[in-house]
Order: C-alpha cells, then structure tokens, then sequence
C-alpha cells in the first residue's frame, strides 16, 4: 500500500467552489496545504486555500504545472474533461479514481451499473430522438423525468412530463443532448447515505439523513432520518457495496427513495455532497475530513452522531437572513464567500443542533 501523506504535503483539488473551499479548511486541519485548479476567476476555495490555478482544462501546461505541484490530486465536481484527468494521471494520484466519474458522469451509465449490483432504480430508457421518447413512456407511464445524460445538478437539465401530450415540449428543451427517461417512484421521502472507502478497503458510512427539495434544489437535510433499523441498515449496506464495487477511495454520496417495497437508489455523486453537510456539527469527523483522511492514506475516522442536527441551505436572498440566524445560539453558519446572491444560487448552509440521538 501506497505511504500516507504527511502533514506538509500539497493536495490538488480540481473545482474551486463550496466543497472545494470545504475541502481546503479540512485538509489545513491536518497540516495540509490545498491548490486550487479553477477555470472561473475569483472562485470560493481561493479564499482559504494555499494556492490557485486560473486556467481552463484544456490548458496542458497549465494542468501539467499544476498536476508537478501537488502530491495527490482530488476533485469537488464530477463533470471533468476525460483529457485533463488523462494528463494529470501521468503525473500524480487522482482519487477517487475513474471508473467513479466514468459510472457518474452518464446517468444511464449510472442506472446500468446499479442495476447491475442488483440494487434497484426507477425504471429508464435512453432517449435519442422525440419518436423514441415516445416509445419510452409508453413502457413507463407518466409521470416521468426527461433528463440529460450528462452535466445535470440541482435541478438544471430534466423537464417533467405529466402526460404524453407534454412530452413533445419536454423534448424541445432537451434535444439535441443524448436524454434519459426515468419512470416515477412512488417513495415517501428520500434519504441519502454518506458513505467513505479509504485506501486499505475499509468503509465508513454516516447515518442517513433525510432530504426535502424544492425546485430541483436540496433545502434540507435532517438526521435522524426516518427509518426503521433494518431500513437503516439496508441503506448503509447499499452505500458499502456501490464503494466496494467501484474499489473507491474517498467520499461518495448515495440519494435513495423510501418506498413500500424497499430502497430505490436515486443517483450517485463520487464526491463530498451537499446532504452531508450536517456532519460538520453532528459528527466528530465531518465528511470533509473523512474524505482528505482517505485520499491521503490515513486511516479513516469514527463518523458516530453525536447529535441530531438539521442542515439548511441559504439559497439566493436567504443570506439576507444571516442577522437573525446568528441569533440562535444552536446554528452554526457555513457562508461560501460568493460576491452575488442569485436566484437557485448555493450562498452557503446553516446546521442547527435539534438534540441529542435518542
């Protein structure tokens, strides 16, 4: 096995927005330095991170610098350029590795590898063209959710069909992206399991926490979530598989439906995920931590609750809101550094203590 990182060494983070800036205040808690590769200007990381590129990832000197100034390079996003990883992998460690962005950058990809481990999804069929929607939902029914098969988040590239007559219009926002139809699920609420691999094969999974969106965009995630035992311990057990299969090293995040007839995995991200942020006051080890723990060689940390906590997201204008929330002596605010709040914009989360696990 590869040595453990020392405090001193560098990691290169690709992506320099929350989670990056995140990742960087974790790592510099253990003796770590972070740099920050960013094609945008001004990113959040920058803030509190050790050093940043500028550049697109097309730049192969600009990644070829980047990849000889660090010792191990993790990313905050998954939607990375195949050639800029197949540059920096020549030089220096990426982690997680790339069958997890392979697995995750295509949502069919996605729902063919689970299905694959035998865990259960929506149903789905690829979609090229409006005549093959069409055939799609006639096997699926509606409703259902037309999305892009790649570079969609928090809502952005999937249109909901309510019925067939919807759906010529459904694909006119799509085409001419390659698409997949998801049939609906019937599920009370959605859950998400924060789980990590580290490099000697052992996991670690964080309790799951309970999800509420609005309009595509997570608002809140609360712990505990409600679940039976064995529920509890189905979702875990889904997460471990899904990291063993993928021989992950990191920290990965699992969004499952709850449903009369089990568990239904939603998606997966191979990264830190924003229904994790609860851990920075419920747990000892957040995930921020556990995921530079793994990346890094060191042994992972114990992720045990010690509280029950409600993470909200401060979207747009709520920042506004910051004054009275600092007032409450149980909220711990989480501010991302971005100059403007725009409407559907991440400006930062709020973890309250609501008690003590039961």
């Amino acid at each position: 096995m590869t040595e453990p990182l020392a405090p001193g060494a560098t990691i290169g983070i690709l992506g320099g927005g929350q989670l990056g800036r995140m990742l960087s205040v974790a790592a510099s808690r253990l003796g770590f330095k972070c740099h920050i590769y960013e094609p945008g200007a001004a990113p959040p990381a920058a803030q509190v991170a050790h050093a940043l590129t500028t550049a697109p990832y097309e730049d192969t000197a600009a990644l070829s610098a980047f990849a000889a100034s660090v010792d191990v390079v993790t990313y905050e996003f998954e939607n990375i350029p195949t050639a800029a990883l197949d540059l920096l992998e020549e030089a220096v460690p990426v982690r997680p590795g790339r069958e997890a962005l392979r697995v995750s950058q295509d949502r069919l990809t996605e729902k063919e590898f689970l299905q694959g481990l035998g865990l259960a999804t929506a149903p789905f069929a690829p979609v090229a063209s409006e005549a093959e929607m069409q055939q799609a939902i006639a096997r699926t029914g509606t409703p259902a959710i037309l999305k892009t098969r790649r570079f969609g988040y928090d809502g952005k590239g999937q249109v909901r069909i309510d019925s067939t007559p919807d759906a010529g219009a459904a694909w006119a926002q799509l085409e001419p992206a390659p698409a997949i139809l998801e049939g609906f699920v019937a599920f009370s609420h959605e859950i998400s399991v924060i789980g990590a691999r580290g490099m000697d094969g052992r996991v670690a999974c964080f309790d799951p926490g309970e999800n509420v969106h609005e309009g595509g965009i997570l608002r809140t995630t609360t712990v505990p979530a409600r679940l039976s035992p064995a529920q509890r311990s189905d979702a875990v057990l889904i997460a471990a598989r899904i990291l063993n299969a993928l021989e992950y090293v990191g920290v990965l995040g699992v969004e499952l439906f709850v449903t009369d007839d089990g568990l239904v995995v939603n998606e997966i991200a191979p990264r830190v995920h924003n229904s994790g942020h609860w851990t920075q006051q419920g747990c000892t080890i957040d995930q921020f931590e556990q995921h530079i723990r793994a990346i890094a060689g060191w042994p992972l940390g114990d992720g045990t609750r010690h509280a029950d906590v409600e993470m909200t997201n401060l979207i747009g204008d709520d920042v506004a809101r910051i004054p009275d929330i600092a007032a409450d002596g149980r909220s711990a605010i989480h501010l991302y550094g971005k100059a403007e709040a725009r409407p559907g914009r991440k400006m930062g989360h709020v973890n309250r203590i609501t008690g003590k696990p039961g």
